[in-house]
């Protein structure tokens, strides 16, 4: 059986809509992962789509989801 994580679970996924680069899409992400990015951007005193544009425009051929996962464990795992 396969059921979804509940609300509020670090392994629920959960899809946010964003406007990057001019033009509005969605991304897919683990609520962990959406929390440690607001975090982040809270940090950085920046709007979340601004971070997401960063990472949009850095990640080459890598899946935009996966290259947020990727940022979100770089910058809280920093010692």
């Amino acid at each position: 059986m396969n059921e979804a994580a509940p609300i509020g679970s670090p392994t629920r996924m959960a899809k946010h809509s964003l406007v990057i680069a001019g033009h509005r899409t969605s991304i897919s992400l683990e609520d962990a992962f959406w929390s440690g990015l607001k975090r982040i951007a809270a940090a950085d005193g920046r709007a979340l789509a601004s971070i997401v544009a960063e990472i949009d425009a850095a990640r080459g051929e890598a899946n935009l989801s996966s290259a947020i996962r990727v940022f979100v464990l770089s910058r809280l795992t920093r010692a």
